[in-house]
């Protein structure tokens, strides 16, 4: 079987962090800006984190990026080292 391909659109607008969450860009930071206050602009410009419901669909998304092994790192930062025993 084939390689996972990554999607080439979703790899140039998403991230995933350390911890498994999904950073994107917010929406509506191209035009229309004189009407938005400089701090709402300003907090527009921070980057966002997708919700838990959204975040799986972009992971699938993501599969030949690391996206995984972020998951699974995330998974066993609380409980047992990544090797699988416990001390």
């Amino acid at each position: 079987m084939p390689k996972m391909k990554t999607h080439s659109g979703a790899k140039k607008r998403f991230k995933v962090t350390a911890t498994g969450k999904v950073r994107g860009r917010h929406a509506f930071t191209s035009h229309i800006l004189e009407k938005k206050s400089p701090k709402h602009k300003r907090q527009l410009g921070e980057p966002a984190i997708l919700s838990e419901h959204d975040a799986p669909r972009v992971k699938r998304l993501l599969i030949g990026k690391g996206a995984r092994r972020a998951t699974v790192r995330a998974k066993t930062a609380g409980g047992t080292p990544a090797g699988g025993a416990k001390k």
